[in-house]
């Protein structure tokens, strides 16, 4: 995990920065910044936190 917000305003995130998450195949967006990928998600397609 690189970054994470602060979540919404009944629901403050329960993961971590440098956590290491379990997702689902398809989940999340894949995007590239400045030669970098990065993949977005929103906690609940989080299945575990290792």
């Amino acid at each position: 995990m690189i970054a994470a917000g602060p979540g919404k305003k009944d629901e403050p995130v329960t993961v971590k920065t440098g956590d290491t998450v379990l997702y689902g195949k398809y989940a999340g967006t894949e995007i590239q910044i400045e030669g970098q990928d990065y993949l977005i998600m929103r906690e609940s397609d989080i299945l575990a936190i290792v």
